[in-house]
């Protein structure tokens, strides 16, 4: 599948224990060793801060309310998952902000590896899947959501943007049925 990569964000432990789906791991986890044997790129992207947060404003909601250390170095929750590890070969992106590509080099390193179609994933929907749709789609990336490879705290919040939203700038539809593509 040449000019596609699946991005798995924000799949790191302080944030992967937020949400309760004992199923979801083990899912994603499919699809990333089903890409990984199709010789598709696994692109993750992390938050990551250095010590201090001097990235973070006092005045930004979501990131000033972080506790001090949070998703530094030092920090054991900034660690992607064990269940979904990067393996050799696989590339790590650090974000500061909400969207994959905030803060981070993502869009360099994408159009270096010729890279024109991502597949989403991540935790959470309304977060960073949702910031990198938007802000994948005016980049002109060609766009498909797996709607069971993202996650959300509010399944109500979810749904709307896996039906109604995302629709309108990606194509959206689940791991098993993004697998039979890659044969």
């Amino acid at each position: 599948m040449t000019g596609t990569a699946l991005l798995v964000m924000d799949i790191q432990v302080g944030i992967v224990s937020r949400i309760d789906e004992p199923d979801y791991l083990p899912r994603l986890a499919r699809a990333v060793e089903a890409a990984r044997a199709a010789g598709v790129p696994v692109v993750y992207v992390v938050l990551g801060f250095r010590p201090g947060h001097p990235e973070i404003s006092a005045r930004n909601k979501s990131f000033g309310a972080l506790r001090p250390g949070a998703f530094t170095p030092e920090d054991p929750g900034a660690a992607v998952h064990p269940d979904l590890a990067p393996r050799e070969g696989d590339t790590v992106v650090t974000k500061k902000r909400i969207s994959a590509f905030a803060g981070s080099d993502l869009d360099l390193v994408l159009r270096g590896s010729g890279i024109e179609h991502l597949v989403l994933t991540g935790i959470a929907t309304s977060g960073v899947v949702l910031s990198t749709v938007r802000q994948a789609a005016d980049l002109d990336y060609r766009l498909t959501v797996l709607s069971d490879g993202c996650a959300d705290a509010d399944p109500e919040v979810h749904r709307v943007l896996t039906g109604k939203v995302f629709p309108r700038q990606a194509e959206v539809t689940t791991g098993e049925e993004w697998l039979t593509t890659l044969k």
